[in-house]
Parts: C-alpha cells; sequence; structure tokens
C-alpha cells in the first residue's frame, strides 16, 4: 500500500458540508494512490461503512460516502485495506494500530466567523503604538499605582524599564486612527487590541470600569483637579485622575471616539476584536474601590471594599466577613495571590454574572459594532472546572445571539480541547500548534528566552509531531480561526529568540536583546507564519525589527521613522501571497518531507497546489521534494513566489520542473521558497 498517498482532513475538499447541522447529509472523501487499495472504510465504534470509488486520475483515487449527521458529535476515521495489509487513518495519519485519541470530530451546528479563516491579524499594545492626541496622557504623578506614582515617559524611543506597568508613553485610539493607512497597505484585516476599558495600568488587565474606554486613550473633554504632590502614596486626592476616569462627560467621549475606529476600520473593510478580562478585574475597579477613586465621585455606589453595605459585596469573596472588617476589608480573593487583582466571584452573584452577559453583549452590538473577543486566562475563571465550563457556555449565547459572527478567541496554554466542542470557545491563541514548535525548530529557543535547547533547533521530527499532536486538539473551524503569533506582549519577540541568548532584560540588559539577530531565520518564520492553517497574527512592530526580551522588554514603542524598510516589504509581499490564496487561508496541509535542518509541506485546495520548503541549517542542500503528494499534477511545474535567503530575499518568477512527481533545487544557507502550481 502506498500509505504517503492516504489522505483526508476536514477542510471543505473532504467534508461538505464543512460546518454542518444536525440531520444534515454529510458527504466524506478520502484519497488514495490510483488503483492501490481494494476497499476503504469509514469506521468508528459503532460503524463501519464502505465506501465508493468516485473519481480516478493519473495519480489518486477518491472514495465517497454519505452519512446524515445526528445531533450528537461525530468521531470517525478511515479503514483501508489492500490484499492483507490494513492501515487506519485519523489525525495523526496512517498507522497500522488505531488510536481513538486522533479521530476527526464533527459537531453539530458549530460554526467559526468565516471571515476570520486564515485572516491576517495585527496585535496593537495601545500604550506603546502611536501617539495621536497628546493630550489624553497619563501626567506623571496623576495617581499612585503599585508602590509609586505613575510617570509619563517623553521620550518615545526609550526602552522600557523593570517596572513598567506605570510608564506611559501616550499611545491611544487617535494613533491607531491615524496609521489605518498604514495597517490597511500593509495587508492588515484585522486589528486585535489589548484591553481598552478603564485601567490604570498601561496593559489594561486590571479593568475598572468595562461600560467605558480608558479616556487615557480616548477623549478627555473636561480635564481638572490637582496633580499628587511629590512623596503623596495614596489616591484620596488624587483629583485630575478621578476627573478623568469618572466624569461621564469624558467617559462617553472616549467611546464615542472607539465608535469611530471600528467604522474607519469597517470603511476599509478591516475589521476588530478587543481584549475581555473577566476572571479578575482591578483593585481601582468601581465596584471594589480599594483606592476610594469613586467614593467621592458623583454618581456611583459605594465599593465593596468600603462598606458591607456596597450592592457589589457578592461580587468579591471576603475572607473575614464580621462587620468590623469594614472599611478597608482587604480579604478578598486575588488572582494569584494579587490583591491588585481581585477574583471575581460568580458563583455568589448572579448579578455578577448578568452583567459580564450584558458587557459581551454591548460590545458587539450597535453602536459599537465589534467583531469578536479576545479573552485573557479563560480557563481561569470561576473556581471549578464545571463552574468554568458552564459560564462560557452562557457567554457563547450571549455573544452569538447578539452578533452571530462575533469571533470567540481565548488565550489559552496546554489542551483547549474541552472549551473547544463547539459550545464555548471557537479557538484560541495558538502556542502548543503554532508558536512554540516552530520557535524550537527555528532557533532552539523557549518562547520567554528562558531557555536554549540544542537538540530541538532544527529537530524536524520533534516539529511535526508536536503540530501532528498539538492541531488535533482542534476541529478544523477552530485551526483555521487559531491565532498564530511569533511574538506578543507575554513573550519574547521572535527576533530576540533568533540570537539564542538566555536570560531577561534585568540580567542583560536591552541591547543584548538586539545583538546577533538573525533577519533570515526571521524570514523563514514568516513565511511559515504565513502558510501554515490558521490566522497569521502580527505583534505590532515585529514587520519593523522591533527587539526585546519578555515583559516588559517585549512592549518597546513601535519605531516611527527607525522601521526596518526591507524587512515591512518583505512582511507584505508575504501578506499578498497569503491573502490572494484560498489553498493557504483554507485549504488543507501535508508534509512532504522532514530532515534534520529542513521542512517541507503542501497545502493544497482544488487547482490550488503551493510547496514550502525550509532549510534552516547553515549549508547549502540539495532538496528532493514529493510534491505529488500535494496534488501537483505531472506536467504541472512550479512557479517561485517568494525565496528568501541569508542575504535577503527573492519576488521574481522561477519555474522549477516537476519530474516524475518530484521538483529538485538547491536551498541556500537559512532559507526558505515557496513555490505555487504554474497553471494555478
Amino acid at each position: 500500500m502506498k500509505k504517503e498517498a492516504l489522505f483526508c482532513d476536514g477542510t471543505e475538499a473532504y467534508v461538505s458540508p464543512p460546518e454542518p447541522e444536525a440531520g444534515d447529509e454529510l458527504q466524506l472523501w478520502f484519497r488514495t494512490a490510483a488503483h492501490d487499495v481494494d476497499e476503504v472504510y469509514l469506521e468508528n465504534r459503532e460503524l463501519c461503512i464502505p465506501m465508493n470509488k468516485v473519481i480516478s486520475n493519473k495519480a489518486f483515487d477518491f472514495y465517497e460516502v454519505k452519512y446524515k449527521l445526528e445531533d450528537k458529535p461525530f468521531r470517525y476515521h478511515f479503514k483501508i485495506r489492500s490484499g492483507n495489509e490494513i492501515c487506519y487513518y485519523n489525525k495523526w495519519g496512517a498507522e497500522s494500530k488505531l488510536v481513538d485519541y486522533y479521530d476527526f470530530k464533527i459537531v453539530p451546528g458549530f460554526t467559526a466567523p468565516d471571515w476570520a479563516k486564515g485572516a491576517v491579524m495585527y496585535q496593537i499594545y495601545t500604550d506603546r503604538f502611536c501617539n495621536g492626541d497628546p493630550d489624553n496622557d497619563v501626567q506623571t504623578g496623576e495617581y499612585f499605582y503599585i508602590g509609586e506614582q505613575v510617570h509619563h515617559v517623553d521620550d518615545w524611543y526609550r526602552d522600557p524599564q523593570p517596572m513598567d506597568v506605570r510608564e506611559f508613553y501616550g499611545g491611544d485610539i487617535q494613533g491607531i486612527i491615524d496609521k489605518l493607512d498604514y495597517l490597511h497597505g500593509l495587508g492588515v484585516e484585522v486589528v486585535y487590541c489589548n484591553p481598552l476599558f478603564v485601567s490604570p495600568s498601561n496593559h489594561k488587565y486590571d479593568t475598572q470600569d468595562y461600560d467605558y474606554i480608558d479616556p487615557h486613550v480616548g477623549k478627555i473633554e473636561v480635564d481638572e483637579g490637582r496633580l499628587l504632590d511629590p512623596g503623596e502614596n495614596n489616591n484620596i486626592h488624587a483629583d485630575r485622575y478621578r476627573t478623568r476616569t469618572t466624569r461621564k462627560e469624558n467617559l462617553e467621549a472616549s467611546n464615542r471616539l472607539f465608535i469611530k475606529l471600528v467604522e474607519e476600520l469597517h470603511k476599509r473593510g478591516m475589521r476588530i476584536i478587543i481584549d475581555g478580562v473577566f476572571n479578575h478585574c482591578g483593585s481601582f475597579n468601581k465596584w471594589l474601590d480599594r483606592e476610594l477613586i469613586y467614593e467621592s465621585a458623583d454618581g456611583y455606589e459605594v465599593g465593596a471594599f468600603v462598606s458591607p453595605k456596597s450592592p457589589y459585596r457578592n461580587y468579591f469573596l471576603f475572607h473575614r466577613t464580621g462587620e468590623n472588617e469594614w472599611p478597608g476589608n482587604g480579604s478578598y480573593d486575588g488572582w494569584w495571590g494579587h490583591d491588585t487583582l481581585p477574583k471575581l466571584n460568580y458563583e455568589d452573584s448572579k448579578e455578577l454574572e448578568e452583567y459580564v452577559f450584558g458587557i459581551a453583549k454591548k460590545w458587539v452590538s450597535p453602536p459599537y459594532n465589534v467583531d469578536g473577543w479576545r479573552l485573557d486566562v479563560a480557563a481561569d475563571l470561576g473556581r471549578s472546572n464545571e463552574y468554568n465550563h458552564e459560564f462560557w457556555k452562557k457567554f457563547r449565547k450571549a455573544v452569538k445571539e447578539a452578533n452571530p459572527h462575533a469571533l470567540i478567541l481565548a488565550e489559552h496554554y496546554g489542551d483547549p480541547s474541552d472549551w473547544l466542542q463547539g459550545d464555548e470557545w471557537d479557538s484560541v491563541m495558538n502556542y502548543d500548534a503554532f508558536m512554540e514548535p516552530i520557535t524550537w525548530f527555528l532557533t532552539g529557543m523557549e518562547k520567554h528566552s528562558d531557555e536554549y535547547r540544542g537538540d530541538l533547533l532544527g529537530n524536524a521530527d520533534h516539529f511535526m509531531n508536536a503540530m501532528k499532536h498539538h492541531m488535533a486538539n482542534m476541529m478544523t473551524p477552530s485551526l483555521q480561526t487559531a491565532m498564530n503569533q511569533l511574538s506578543n506582549h507575554d513573550h519574547s519577540r521572535f527576533l530576540t529568540r533568533t540570537n539564542h541568548k538566555v536570560g531577561r532584560v534585568g540580567q542583560l540588559g536591552s541591547r543584548a536583546a538586539e545583538e546577533g539577530v538573525s533577519l533570515a531565520v526571521m524570514r523563514e518564520a514568516i513565511i511559515m507564519q504565513m502558510t501554515w492553517p490558521g490566522a497569521p497574527t502580527l505583534y505590532y512592530g515585529d514587520e519593523a525589527g522591533l527587539c526585546g526580551f519578555t515583559d516588559p522588554d517585549n512592549r518597546r514603542t513601535y519605531p516611527w521613522g527607525r522601521e526596518k524598510r526591507d524587512l515591512i516589504n518583505f512582511y507584505r509581499e508575504m501578506i499578498q501571497i497569503h491573502r490572494k490564496s484560498l489553498a493557504l487561508r483554507k485549504g488543507s496541509i501535508k508534509m512532504l518531507k522532514a530532515e534534520p535542518d529542513l521542512l517541507a509541506y503542501g497545502r493544497f485546495w482544488g487547482n490550488e497546489q503551493i510547496v514550502v520548503i525550509i532549510n534552516n541549517s547553515d549549508h547549502l542542500k540539495e532538496v528532493r521534494v514529493p510534491v505529488w503528494q500535494a496534488e501537483v499534477a505531472e506536467g504541472h511545474n512550479m512557479a517561485r513566489v517568494m525565496y528568501s535567503y541569508e542575504d535577503g530575499y527573492i519576488g521574481e518568477f522561477e519555474e522549477y520542473i516537476v519530474k516524475e512527481g518530484n521538483i529538485s533545487l538547491m536551498m541556500g544557507k537559512k532559507s526558505a521558497i515557496v513555490l505555487k502550481n504554474k497553471k494555478w
């Protein structure tokens, strides 16, 4: 049996309809080598249905079966017989022994937004992207936060300092609006913003008010009140901050500016997803009011830190509940013990639960019309796994009823399959099935730059096995919408990882993050990012050559006027290659070759076939790749659309001859090539 010819996946070429409802008649296809097998069966623990050969060509036979989908998840694999030889095919591939874990799975009624499948996304850490309105900048001494007064950084290009959380550079929503033409020209289709709601930190993962955009990134109409005096170490008299963040004129003006941002994005055919932090809030939050910001502001209820009679008392779990514990009851649960991050107590407050579901609906509905949520530390929400799943089921129902096309994408490390059963999240930030395997293979570095593993650098077997295993944890709609990042705000910049320096900025210093980096390896990673299944997501500034160790060094400002223009142009060209190809957005993937320092894979759908080859070694290599496995037909030569090598890249056409189903070519060291079917 020619096992390398066997193929099936969950894409539209092999499953129709690709996102079926209960009661639909499924059509499933399976591919074998031409005239090579005797029988193919659709099989699971309850059924074994023979498939019919319906299409034959010189290279392949295609088998088909129809199956009426019930109202429960449908798991399946294929059984193939050739003479006395039997093998099974599932998400792992062709194996002589069946492992049920890797069965294909379809959940009736589960759909992910079509616009997000393969969409090019761009993550913006707002304070560090562009300062479009200096009038809303956080002022030095405006308030007291985690041990010191906040500080405005006057030098846009200064590197972040160790305690960066209370330092502000002034990036804002107007700055994003000002740069939309740049993002649109780059090819970005979706903007993902780190949290924008009222919050005292520059990262804004400690929400103060879920109903409003922070005026410090929005619009300040009323700006009065004093700043803190030097040495003042509480916020009782933080009058300027109180005015800015509690006055309705400022809050409503900021929401209006956000509406303008969404409208400007939609006008350009772009979309936006925003960050929702629902596991915890911040100690500044109006429900708790530990900082006494709201106690002397007009129009707000008393906070749960201040009074046991607060309407928000049950929003938090207090461990000391005697009346004499108030005011100033600090015995509430904090996320990972942090009292600045009070954990929200959903189990004891239906009012809190309903409020958050209202927030979930509000921002994806008119007039805001956000296109989706990214959910922070989503698996941590609640006090039990059972409640966590119950919450996210309700959250999905609320969001999808308000906006059926909204994306629900969660931050998650490890196996996400329990949440990707079709009734909770759509997809995840794709660490396990993208960022980590690619980082290990291309750099040998851990994603925080905390470890170097020479045994994983160029280890194609580890890469392939990790990808197969972790991709199997997602159904196809989730895989196609997974956020594929090389860098983000929680990990070191990918370009820095190419220098193999282990450590953090506090030990090594900022300049070490820029020393010895490899643009050639960065371009290899970009090519893989733009040709792998999922939604390729740039972290702002990666395209401009930003470096940085992990938090806070990864949050340097976008280097306007100091960009690496060649890298931006390379990104732009690769984004266009990605966007023009349905095979890259939604097609199948098949590994064609995996050797030390060398990977080759095909992406294909219908008449489109693309082959990607990566040589991550320090040597020139002659490579022979069996492109017939990616359905490149004999006589259909391939054309180069991009070649990156040690000293640069070439996008000009060059033809490669397909001979007996293979192509042979020379690959320079640290190089990558993208080929397409010439007749495509």
